[in-house]
């Protein structure tokens, strides 16, 4: 996986921390006045993944929209540091950067909590000057990776446009794609790899899927729909299955069920790994394995995390 060139093209979010320590009762209303105790950015969203792709020791370039504000500076401050290509992150005074800013509120005798969740995020469509702009660099970067990651939270980033240019592009030059959408992963017709968690499958083809048999059948029709290679699923304490277009279906246990702290980002982590797995050789299931061990390490961790090659590795060994 070391040095594997690998794109990762979608929402980037800003994941916001507030830290505060209870200090009183407000006496304008009740509620709690908390004393500011730190504030801090991590990459959430195709921001995460990239951050996990590249310390999982990918090459990575970044492509998304960013607001000129103290989200988007955090969310580039993040990737650099990490190695990440940042070039093709356009910042904008069009729109804000994706922000879930998490207030944490805690004091001496009390353990630390959210208590609530302020998300800001621009429902305007990408203008087309702005959506050209980063098609074109999507597309000369091509040239020179060796997998697509496509990271869909449903924030207007991945437009149908850049889409369709971009599957088809990397169909022509043979670079294998993976697309993790949230709520539209039927529009992505032409990808190689559809990565899902179970309730997203569900909601996708609007019906129940109790089943292993009823999630396998739901998966087959997506990978008809799409001409894709195949579809991991994410279970959460049940594990993952693969299934191929060639007919193959793997059920992949989870590798490790202590210590489950925060599944926050893990499906991120997921993506990851599986692309970087298979652009750097291993075939799909192997893939798979690796980044089913890979989301038991993110698990593991509190919040929306990375996880290393040395982490990898030493679970691996364990």
């Amino acid at each position: 996986m070391k040095g594997t060139r690998v794109i990762v093209f979608g929402d980037m979010v800003a994941d916001i921390y507030l830290d505060g320590r209870i200090s009183r009762i407000s006496r304008e209303a009740p509620v709690l006045v908390l004393e500011e105790m730190g504030e801090r950015v991590v990459a959430g969203g195709a921001a995460n993944v990239a951050h996990n792709a590249a310390t999982l020791g990918g090459a990575v370039c970044a492509f998304g929209i960013l607001g000129e504000d103290a989200g988007g500076a955090g969310i580039a401050s993040v990737l650099s540091r990490a190695g990440v290509d940042t070039a093709g992150l356009l910042a904008t005074s069009e729109r804000p950067t994706i922000s879930k800013t998490r207030v944490i509120a805690g004091g001496r005798a009390t353990v630390s909590q959210q208590i609530v969740r302020i998300d800001k995020e621009s429902r305007e469509p990408l203008s087309s000057a702005l959506a050209e702009a980063l098609e074109v660099r999507l597309l000369q970067a091509l040239a020179h990776v060796d997998a697509v990651i496509l990271s869909d939270y449903g924030s207007g980033t991945v437009t149908q446009g850049i889409r369709e240019r971009l599957l088809a592009t990397c169909r022509e030059r043979g670079v294998p794609t993976i697309v993790d959408s949230r709520y539209g992963v039927r529009s992505f017709s032409g990808i190689d790899y559809v990565k899902q968690n179970d309730a997203e499958l569900a909601a996708a083809f609007e019906r129940r899927l109790d089943t292993e048999d009823a999630i396998e059948e739901a998966a087959r029709a997506l990978i008809t729909e799409l001409g894709a290679k195949g579809a991991l699923i994410t279970r959460g304490e049940k594990g993952m299955m693969l299934f191929l277009a060639d007919g193959a279906r793997h059920e992949i246990p989870v590798s490790d069920k202590s210590e489950v702290y925060d599944v926050s980002g893990a499906g991120d982590t997921c993506v990851a790994a599986f692309i970087l797995a298979l652009a750097g050789g291993a075939n799909p299931l192997a893939a798979a394995r690796l980044s089913n061990i890979a989301s038991g390490v993110a698990v593991r961790k509190f919040g929306t995390a990375t996880v290393s090659a040395a982490e990898l590795k030493a679970a691996l060994m364990r």
